[in-house]
Formats: C-alpha cells, sequence, structure tokens
C-alpha cells in the first residue's frame, strides 16, 4: 500500500466510518475539514460534528471553516500538499481551487450508484422512490454536483424491510471499504475513470421536515415507504386533532378500502386515497416513548374504529 498524505473533508456519522477506515489503513491523515460546532441538546450547548469529535481526540488537526471560497482558504488547503482528499458528506461547495489541489485531486464517497440520486438525500429518497436497490459510488470530484467520473461502486439490495437507518449504516460500511479500496488501485493505475452517463439521472433534494407529514389521500404503499425512507429523519407523523401521532413502523394492508384518513378496525388499519390501507406497527404518542401500536391502544381510546385522521 502507498501511504498517501490526505484531507478528509466530512461530518456526520456517515463520514467518520470511513475517516476510521483510513486512519486504520495506515494513511496519514494531515488535516480534517468539518462544519462548525452548532448548538445541540436541551443546554443548546456548542457541540461539534462526529468527525470533528472523533479526529479533536486522535489529535488530528480539525478546520471548521464556514465556507472555502477566501483566498486564505485556498492557500491555507495548498499549503498542506495533499496527494488527494477525500470528501463524504461534507456540507461545504468545493471550489476549483480546492478540487486541484491535492495532486490526485479530491474523491467523494457518495450513497448512490450514480447518476442516481446525485444531491443531498440519496438513501431516503432512494427508499421513497421503490428502488430495488441502491449503493456508493467513488467519484473523482469536480465543479458540478456529483457529476463527476466514476472510480467504484458496490450496490446493495433495497428490500420491503429496509429502513433508511439500516441502510445509512451498511453504506457506510460500504463507503468505508470502497474508498480504502481505491486509494490503494488509484495510485498504482489500477481504476479508470469512468464518464457518467447522461441517461437516469437523478437529483435527491435536501429532505424538508414537513416531508414527513402522512396524507392518506395518497397511495398506500407509498405511505409505507416514507415511513421507512423517514425513519429516524425527519419522521413520518399523523395528526389526530391538536395530538401529532409519530409513526415508524407500518404494514401496507391491500384489500381493504374506505374514506382516506378513516380508521377501519381495532388495529389503527387506516384508509388511503388508493392502493388499500395503512396499518401503522409502531408509533409514538407526544411526550410519550415509542412502543407497539397495540400497546398504546390498550390504553388509548381516542384511536377508535371510525375516526378520522389527518
Amino acid at each position: 500500500m502507498t501511504k498517501l498524505r490526505i484531507a478528509f473533508m466530512g461530518t456526520p456519522d456517515f463520514a467518520l466510518v470511513a475517516l476510521k477506515e483510513l486512519v486504520k489503513a495506515g494513511h496519514d491523515v494531515v488535516c480534517v475539514y468539518s462544519q462548525p460546532p452548532r448548538p445541540a441538546g436541551r443546554g443548546h450547548k456548542e457541540t461539534p460534528t462526529p468527525v470533528h469529535a472523533w479526529a479533536a481526540d486522535q489529535g488530528i488537526e480539525v478546520r471548521t471553516p464556514v465556507s472555502l471560497k477566501s483566498d486564505a482558504e485556498k492557500q491555507a488547503f495548498a499549503d498542506l500538499n495533499l496527494d488527494i482528499a477525500v470528501v463524504a458528506a461534507y456540507g461545504l461547495i468545493l471550489p476549483k481551487a480546492i478540487l486541484d489541489a491535492p495532486k490526485m485531486g479530491c474523491l467523494n464517497i457518495h450513497a448512490s450508484l450514480l447518476p442516481r440520486w446525485r444531491g443531498a438525500a440519496p438513501i431516503q429518497r432512494a427508499i421513497l422512490a421503490g428502488d430495488a436497490k441502491t449503493g456508493v459510488t467513488i467519484m473523482q470530484m469536480d465543479v458540478g454536483l456529483d457529476t463527476g467520473d466514476m472510480l467504484l461502486m458496490d450496490e446493495i439490495a433495497i428490500t420491503p424491510e429496509t429502513y433508511a437507518s439500516g441502510l445509512h449504516d451498511d453504506l457506510a460500511d460500504m463507503g468505508g471499504r470502497l474508498i480504502v479500496e481505491a486509494l490503494e488501485k488509484l495510485p498504482a493505475g489500477q481504476l479508470t475513470a469512468i464518464p457518467q452517463p447522461e441517461a437516469g439521472v437523478t437529483y435527491a433534494a435536501k429532505l424538508e421536515k414537513t416531508e414527513g407529514k402522512l396524507d392518506f389521500s395518497d397511495d398506500a404503499a407509498l405511505l409505507e415507504r416514507k415511513i421507512r425512507a423517514f425513519t429516524p429523519w425527519p419522521g413520518a407523523y399523523f395528526d389526530l386533532g391538536k395530538e401529532r401521532i409519530k409513526v415508524q413502523a407500518a404494514l401496507h394492508i391491500v384489500d381493504v378500502n374506505g374514506q382516506p384518513g378513516e380508521i377501519l378496525d381495532d388495529q389503527l388499519t387506516i384508509a388511503c386515497g388508493s392502493g388499500g390501507a395503512l396499518r401503522p406497527t409502531r408509533i409514538q404518542r407526544p411526550g410519550k416513548a415509542a412502543m407497539d401500536t397495540d400497546a398504546v391502544l390498550r390504553g388509548y381510546d381516542k384511536l377508535a374504529k371510525g375516526v378520522i385522521v389527518s
């Protein structure tokens, strides 16, 4: 293995897996870039990102600029004299001067099978769309949004049991494995850069908190996918009067019909606009712990047959 001088640029837990794998592989991670600490928790204490916290604990220099556009930031990056930079869910746009500074450029770990689901939320969008598979692409970065040439790719099935939380962890592990492989093969000339095809491009828009609202006029299968896609964040929910009920799991029930939003039985089967009904199997009331639906219903009579939720 060729030991490379690396800057790592990433922010959340997804990126941290790859950073740990690069350090474990013996590369010289000379600097880490991450989003600035932000208020978190009930006390709103300034909290470093997962990547920042771990890197600092390892004694790696951490930089948290709010932008990389200034001449000073570009020069500070160039002065690192890097072989390569690795980027994973960083959250800042990299100007051309940053992309061009390392000898071998910048590689991105992207959680989709490019060119499908370029953008901010590829894991959730793949589940929501009903894709049969997704994966990780290691990409040579350019100035476009996830448009660079592809170097390595691996895939994983999306099943009816796939939730965003579990898929996130599986893809993070895959990304860590693939980036180590890429940095073994790239210096040896063993990777071929493949331009992304023009056909099949889709964009994974950033998740908005309001997207978690379950509209029971929609198709039942879509709503079931929405629950799996939006767990744990932004979370799926419906309203019962002024009370918001979060839904963490549900079954798609095909052979029933009713007015959209109507509770059809004593198991919280809720009619949808098409495709049958949705039966939430794990829910959470405000201020309460998430519980199996049958346990909630035993002590709560407002979610009864005939009630309309929205």
